[in-house]
C-alpha cells in the first residue's frame, strides 16, 4: 500500500513542480548563479516559512527577492529599515475623521503577500516586536483591532554582517521565527565575468513573467504536506536535534562545553517541513536523509547558542552542526 502511494505521489509531485523549472527561467534573466539561494527562497515560499538572508553588500540579496516577487501574482512591498522607524511605520495606525468624529484604520506596508525587510537589524526593538506578531501570529493589531494578514504571508529578511554600528541585533525569540538562515558568498570568477557581460549598463530593464499564483501556492503546500516521510527520516531528525542539546549521547562529548542553549522544538517542526519542500524541489514524492542533511545547516545555524569557551576557540553554531551531522548516525 505504501509503495502503492509513494509513486502516486511521484506523479503528482513531478505534475505540480513544473513551475519550479519556469520560475528559476525567469530568475536567471537576472541572477547569474545563486542555485542555493533561488531553492532556499522557494523553500520558505512552499514551506510557508520567513528567511533571513546574511551577506555582504551588493551580492545581490534584495535583487533575488525582488525578482522572486516579479514571478508571482502577488502583492510585494519593500521596507528599507532605519533606526528611527516606528511600528506604526509598519503596521499602520488609526487617523481620526472630521467627518465621521470617528477614528479610521489606515493599514501599513505589512499588509503584503512577499515582504522584503532590508537590513532588518537597522530597526529598534519595539519595530522588530511588531514584525513579530506579524511573522508568528499572520496578524496585526491596530490600536484595539486585529487584522488578518493575507495568504501567503512571508518575510525575507535582510542583514549586513559586517557594518554594526547603528545596528540593534534581533534578538534570539525573534532569530528563531525564521524557518531559514541563509548565508551567501561572493559569485565565483566565471559568474563574476557573466555579471559584468549581463549587467554592466547605465540602462538596463530585464522583464520577469509572472508565473504563479496564490493559489498555486496554497495547492503545492497541500501536495508538500503529502510527501512520504519514514519513520526512520523522522527518528533521525529528532536525533539530530536532540544532540544539539545532549551532544554526548552522540558521539559529540566534547561539543558539550561549547554549547548554551541547543536547538528548539520549531527546529525539529521545521526540519521535517524544509526536508519535505527540498525533496518537491527534487520531483520526489519522499524524503530521504540527504534531503535533511541538505537543508539542515539553513535550519539549525541559527538556533544553536555558543558558549564564550566556543567563542574563544573560535568555534560557530556551523562548526558545531557540520559535526553533529557527521556523528548522528544516518538511518
Amino acid at each position: 500500500m505504501a509503495e502503492f502511494n509513494i509513486s502516486v505521489i511521484n506523479e503528482k509531485v513531478k505534475k505540480e513542480s513544473a513551475f519550479v523549472e519556469a520560475v528559476l527561467m525567469e530568475w536567471e534573466k537576472v541572477i547569474v548563479g545563486q542555485r542555493y539561494l533561488q531553492e532556499r527562497l522557494l523553500i520558505g515560499l512552499l514551506a510557508n516559512g520567513h528567511i533571513l538572508i546574511e551577506g555582504v553588500p551588493g551580492l545581490a540579496k534584495t535583487t533575488a527577492v525582488k525578482t522572486l516577487s516579479a514571478t508571482l501574482q502577488t502583492k510585494f512591498q519593500r521596507l528599507q529599515f532605519t533606526p528611527d522607524m516606528l511600528p506604526a511605520d509598519l503596521t499602520g495606525t488609526l487617523i481620526y475623521d472630521q467627518k465621521t468624529g470617528g477614528f479610521v484604520t489606515k493599514k501599513g506596508p505589512i499588509f503584503a503577500n512577499i515582504i522584503l525587510a532590508d537590513e532588518i537589524n537597522r530597526a529598534p526593538a519595539k519595530v522588530q516586536s511588531a514584525l513579530l506578531e506579524a511573522m508568528q501570529e499572520r496578524q496585526v493589531t491596530i490600536g484595539q483591532e486585529t487584522h488578518l494578514l493575507d495568504d501567503p504571508f512571508l518575510v525575507l529578511a535582510t542583514q549586513n554582517p559586517i557594518e554594526q554600528e547603528g545596528t540593534y541585533p534581533l534578538p534570539e525569540a525573534q532569530v528563531d521565527r525564521f524557518m531559514l538562515k541563509v548565508k551567501i558568498t561572493y559569485p565565483t570568477k566565471e559568474e563574476e565575468y557573466k555579471i559584468l557581460k549581463r549587467m554592466a549598463f547605465t540602462d538596463k530593464k530585464i522583464e520577469v513573467q509572472k508565473i504563479v499564483t496564490p493559489a498555486d501556492i496554497v495547492r503545492v503546500r497541500r501536495t508538500i504536506d503529502e510527501i512520504y516521510m519514514d519513520e526512520k527520516v523522522e527518528r533521525y531528525i529528532v536525533d539530530i536535534v536532540e544532540a544539539t542539546r545532549s551532544p554526548e549521547k552522540y558521539k559529540c562529548a566534547d561539543l558539550k562545553g561549547l554549547i548554551q542553549y541547543g536547538a528548539s522544538p520549531r527546529a525539529t517542526i521545521y526540519l521535517a517541513v524544509a526536508a519535505r519542500a527540498y525533496a518537491f524541489l527534487q520531483g520526489r514524492g519522499y524524503v530521504t536523509p540527504q534531503d535533511v542533511k541538505s537543508i539542515g545547516m539553513d535550519v539549525l545555524r541559527h538556533r544553536v547558542i555558543v558558549t564564550y569557551e566556543a567563542e574563544a576557540e573560535e568555534k560557530t553554531s556551523e562548526d558545531i552542526v557540520k559535526r553533529i551531522f557527521e556523528e548522528v548516525e544516518v538511518p
